[in-house]
């Protein structure tokens, strides 16, 4: 996972730098959550994973499910990099860097909390106003429920 984290950390700082300048933080945190999805599927797996498959081909493959008439030419170049270097196992590493980074520059943190109960939304604007008070920075609270953590 550290191997992960420090191969994805170049590709997350440039893409997030690159953002910054053009003014489209949000355009990349979709861009970085379809790829994410895409090389994350079992399918795709096992298709990236073929020695056989050139990476031109890989590329185009990419570049049609990922990308449509709108989509930046960075990033495609960003897909095409990625499958050069051969790196798409690094890009949901590359995600979450980026929203980390994304995160601190618009001064606000991602919060995840794990429920053994259901809460409601009430119980979760409350958390949000504490952690909002204490830490002094808005926050972006997202809570999930795990039944296994009562034990």
């Amino acid at each position: 996972m550290a191997e992960s984290a420090t191969l994805a950390r170049p590709y997350a700082e440039a893409v997030f730098s690159l953002a910054k300048e053009t003014g489209k933080l949000d355009m990349w945190s979709d861009n970085l959550a379809l790829l994410t999805s895409v090389v994350s599927d079992p399918t795709m797996i096992a298709v990236i994973a073929n020695p056989q498959l050139a990476k031109t081909t890989l590329t185009r493959l990419l570049h049609d499910i990922c990308c449509d008439e709108q989509t930046s030419q960075e990033s495609r170049n960003l897909i095409k990099l990625l499958v050069e270097n051969r790196r798409l196992q690094v890009v949901p590493q590359v995600a979450i860097q980026y929203e980390q980074l994304k995160a601190q520059h618009q001064g606000y943190l991602k919060v995840e909390i794990a429920s053994s109960y259901p809460t409601s939304t009430e119980q979760q604007q409350e958390v949000e106003t504490v952690l909002h008070r204490r830490l002094g920075k808005a926050v972006d609270v997202n809570i999930t429920v795990d039944p296994t953590l009562l034990g």
